[in-house]
């Protein structure tokens, strides 16, 4: 959690900077003092620590105060070590295995409910009147694309994934408001997926952006869901941010399925799950 306050930190206002440096100078103190002392520390009023943790994807100071005292009592047991050329096999299922486990079990600890379920009410009421909801990602992100699309064409929903740069800024082109354009990315700094952010926004359809803290796509939609991981974005082949980032969609895909099941959702997937037990052997 205190990686992704550094990290956002330069993105903030100068006011709410002050505050997030108090919180980086002493965690555990800013869980446990009363907001008027906490604005007094930060030389700023009361709102601007509520706007910080607002700007921050949490629902205000008691919510984010929650969330800090988790992590900095608690903590994470959290560990990434890289594999190494002469890692025994068995060294590397334990690494692989820890490293995934660490991230997740961060991600559980620092994700931000109240962005969370912005998104879900975006995509929920998306689903609700019929508009489209389509995911867009390059590369290894636009396998996750994929799986998403396949996770929420299975509720019924107008929804399509593009992996191809000039598909993205076509498609980004038709949407209109009510549309939702979920944005997936591990760097957030490519050039394509920016493009396509811009011209939906544009348009007035919901942007929601998965990618890191920091990053220049993650203040270019309107809904961040940070996916923060000690794995570098430049590495040739991500596998933590990716299982993260499934993770993320396979949230937002159960909400979103909760939200509008029922009488409508049951049936539907019984009966797709009916003609399917044709494609299968005995």
């Amino acid at each position: 959690m205190l990686d992704r306050i550094k990290a956002c930190l330069p993105s903030l206002a100068p006011a709410e900077q002050r505050v997030g440096k108090l919180v980086l100078s002493d965690a555990r103190a800013f869980a446990n003092l009363p907001i008027s002392e906490l604005a007094e520390r930060s030389h700023v009023s009361k709102p601007t620590v509520v706007r910080f943790c607002r700007s921050l994807g949490y629902d205000g100071l008691a919510d984010f105060k929650r969330k800090l005292a988790g992590s900095v009592s608690e903590g994470v047991p959290f560990i990434h070590r890289s594999v190494d050329t002469d890692d025994k096999v068995s060294d590397v299922v334990v690494k692989v295995i820890d490293n995934t486990v660490s991230a997740f079990l961060k991600y559980r600890n620092d994700a931000s409910t109240f962005a969370i379920s912005k998104a879900v009410d975006a995509l929920t009421l998306a689903c609700q009147t019929g508009r489209r909801i389509e995911f867009i990602g390059v590369g290894n992100s636009g396998i996750v694309a994929q799986d998403a699309q396949h996770k929420f064409f299975r509720l019924g929903v107008n929804t399509i994934a593009y992996s191809d740069g000039h598909m993205q800024v076509m498609s980004a082109s038709l949407l209109v408001p009510g549309d939702c354009l979920v944005v997936i990315s591990n760097s957030g700094r490519t050039r394509d997926l920016m493009d396509a952010t811009d011209i939906a926004r544009k348009n007035g359809a919901t942007v929601i952006v998965i990618t890191a803290s920091g990053s220049p796509l993650a203040a270019a939609g309107h809904i961040h869901l940070s996916a923060d991981h000690p794995e570098g974005y430049d590495r040739y082949s991500p596998m933590v941010s990716r299982l993260l980032h499934l993770m993320i969609i396979d949230i937002l895909a159960t909400a979103v399925a909760l939200r509008v099941g029922g009488v409508k959702l049951q049936p539907l997937l019984q009966d797709m799950k009916n003609n399917l037990r044709n494609k299968r052997y005995a």
